[in-house]
């Protein structure tokens, strides 16, 4: 799978869970994901657009993709409340998709990125 294609696919689940978690929700918050999502579907398809700045579409993109990850370790948060971490199942499900996907992705840029050093 290219990294086009999975910026692209990251980006949409993003929005696309951003809007299905926020269905009900009266919080702004829920809407994190696809805040964090929209940026990187822009910059995948800036990729395809624009194959001459590929470079600089890829490092926008996992900027925002370590900001999913980072932003993901407030699922840690919940185990300071008396709730619990799952205390909000909504918002700890979301905040630990973020961790594990935008870790996910985080790490496969890094490696692509290291791989094309190599070759050139």
């Amino acid at each position: 799978m290219s990294m086009t294609f999975l910026t692209l696919s990251y980006g949409l689940l993003l929005i696309i869970w951003g809007a299905v978690s926020s269905i009900g929700s009266e919080s702004m918050t829920s809407w994190i994901p696809a805040f964090i999502g929209a940026p990187i579907f822009i910059a995948g398809c800036c990729c395809f657009k624009f194959p001459a700045a590929k470079k600089i579409w890829m490092h926008v993109a996992v900027v925002f993709g370590l900001l999913a990850f980072l932003g993901g370790f407030r699922f840690f948060a919940g185990l300071s409340s008396e709730e619990g971490l799952f205390g909000n199942p909504t918002a700890a499900i979301s905040q630990l998709m973020l961790l594990i996907t935008g870790g996910f992705y985080t790490l496969k840029c890094i490696c692509s990125f290291r791989a094309a050093r190599k070759e050139s």
